[in-house]
């Protein structure tokens, strides 16, 4: 089985998340699939980061839905780095990316993105949002689409089905062999998040996971050994 080590946001344990920076270390590190946010800004452009405000992550305040791009530029998200656009991360990297979307119209937005660029090979789609998914699908037929769950049950099986998703990506600590069982007779990928530790790894592995969500690099080298 190949056990594929996704790069959460870059890698954002050593690296500020969400740049370019991190996505370049993630790649030098040979992590399979680098994984990215997107939001909005005030006039249209689709900018990687993960929460809705940029408080967190950068030297300034407020909602990125209110500033425009020019104005989200201006901001330091982290040793000197500038928030991308999503493009600039296409054209940085070449691995394969897992684009997380928040929204229907983030999903419009990075559908006319794919369907330009023809990316159906590289980008699988994520959401914690199956109207999201749902979109995506409609827009760019063939798309990969994976359902993000934090809190769930046994459930979260129809609903991955329901909005035609392949992929659940799923919180690690409630994860439970029930759930893995009902993931694999529905025939869908399951990928752990987040995988920081040995005791993690070990966890997924012992689950046959297909993959692991991790904010280290080390995960990838130490992961052909866990079993």
């Amino acid at each position: 089985m190949n056990f594929l080590t996704i790069g959460h946001r870059g890698v954002m344990g050593v690296e500020p998340e969400n740049t370019l920076r991190s996505f370049v270390a993630a790649q030098q590190a040979g992590l399979d699939v680098i994984e990215l946010d997107l939001h909005l800004s005030k006039d249209g452009a689709l900018v990687v980061m993960h929460d809705t405000e940029v408080d967190r992550t950068t030297d300034g305040s407020g909602a990125i839905a209110h500033k425009t791009l020019a104005e989200l530029r201006s901001l330091d998200a982290g040793r000197g780095e500038r928030i991308p656009v999503f493009e600039e991360v296409l054209d940085a990297v070449h691995t394969p990316l897992q684009a997380e979307i928040k929204d229907v119209a983030a999903a419009r937005a990075l559908g006319e993105v794919m369907r330009q660029r023809d990316l159906v090979s590289r980008v699988e789609v994520a959401s914690f949002h199956a109207e999201a998914i749902t979109e995506i699908a409609r827009l760019v037929p063939g798309v990969r689409t994976a359902l993000v769950a934090s809190r769930y049950g046994i459930d979260v099986v129809e609903r991955a089905t329901a909005a035609g998703a392949a992929t659940l990506c799923l919180n690690i600590r409630r994860l439970t062999l029930e759930i893995v069982e009902h993931a694999r007779k529905a025939d869908l990928r399951i990928i752990g998040w987040v995988v920081n530790t040995q005791d993690h790894l070990r966890l997924v592995r012992a689950f046959e996971l297909d993959g692991a969500t991790t904010d280290y690099p080390e995960i990838k080298r130490t992961g052909r050994f866990t079993a």
